[in-house]
């Protein structure tokens, strides 16, 4: 099962209510970054390329909280950085938790069995460990090896525990059709995971490697490639029907960057998790005050060649509620 019922169902709840009041923008799930600090250098990442003090800074509790009770979202994705550096980050679960939103907890695993005992397991709550290949291409891509066995030690960890366990895996131009199918394989098939995200990389400006982000051409090909056997059925992939068919080129659509909105130590980012165009202070000056039309391929020259999650899966899930085949289809498959 990819979604578990508890969360689909509550998100079919939460898009008919949107739909009943006639909001036309509202977040599916927010990114909280409440920290930039992490303890790897990975080459397809700028995030730790802000000053020292910014790297110092921790998100108080309340301010999380206050976050995403602000917004609404009733999914969090807490990223940053490595979130379990966050003295704290155990207690902005709880609370996030206590008031039943789902939260996935992205790492790169590395402190996920020494700090394990300061979580509880509950259906409103995964990890989401990055693995971005087998062993020597993870390595490679985080810039240290034996981080590709401590991730793996660190799920079959958490799942002993009784935790959830997602993962999280981005793909660049060095991968290929066979290098999808294999990581995605290991991860169904061998861990077990309970859920997989895939993603397309996206040229983060600061990132040290500039050279091997894919382009949408390229995007198509890779994964039209890897699905083509049939095992996209199969795998226990996070995502809904129609951004899988997006990724292969089978349906085409405009960016939503409303629909996953970032929040972090500056405030909400606009107008999304991986472009920085100036932050606000709340929710609803990001929604009142940004320029959306402005952004999405065809209209911002950054965005030529995204394909991320963050922008085009909220923009397939709305469209799996606008037709009662695609909804059944998604149903089906979760």
């Amino acid at each position: 099962m990819a979604v578990p019922m508890r969360q689909a169902a509550r998100m079919g709840a939460y898009l008919l209510k949107q739909r009943l009041a006639g909001n036309e923008r509202y977040p599916l799930i927010v990114e909280l970054e409440p920290l930039f600090q992490c303890n790897l250098a990975c080459e397809g990442c700028g995030k730790i390329q802000h000053p020292e003090h910014e790297l110092r800074r921790r998100m108080p509790v309340a301010q999380a909280v206050g976050a995403i009770e602000e917004c609404g979202a009733p999914m969090v994705s807490i990223a940053g950085g490595e979130p379990l550096i966050h003295p704290e980050i155990d207690e902005i679960v709880r609370q996030l938790v206590k008031r039943k939103k789902f939260v996935y907890l992205c790492t790169n695993g590395l402190l996920l069995e020494r700090k394990l005992d300061r979580f509880t397991p509950s259906p409103y709550f995964a990890w989401a460990v990055h693995i971005d290949g087998l062993r020597e291409r993870h390595d490679e891509s985080v810039a240290r090896d034996g981080v590709f066995d401590k991730a793996v030690a660190a799920i079959k960890a958490a799942k002993a525990k009784g935790f959830r366990v997602t993962t999280n895996t981005t793909f660049f131009t060095h991968d290929s059709p066979e290098t999808v199918r294999s990581v995605l394989d290991f991860l169904n098939d061998e861990l077990e995971v309970d859920q997989m995200m895939i993603s397309p990389a996206y040229a983060y400006e600061k990132a040290p490697d500039q050279e091997h982000f894919l382009g949408v051409r390229q995007t198509r090909e890779l994964f039209r490639a890897a699905f083509a056997d049939g095992r996209r059925k199969r795998w226990r992939l996070n995502h809904s029907p129609l951004f899988l068919d997006f990724l292969e080129g089978k349906a085409d659509y405009e960016c939503t960057p409303w629909g996953i909105p970032s929040y972090s130590l500056f405030g909400w980012q606009r107008p999304c998790y991986l472009m920085g165009d100036g932050y606000t202070a709340t929710y609803k000056e990001l929604l009142e005050t940004t320029d959306w039309d402005s952004y999405g391929r065809g209209n911002d020259p950054r965005c030529e060649n995204c394909m991320a999650h963050c922008g085009y899966e909220p923009t397939a899930v709305l469209a799996s509620t606008r037709s009662v085949r695609q909804s059944l289809r998604a149903l089906v498959q979760s």
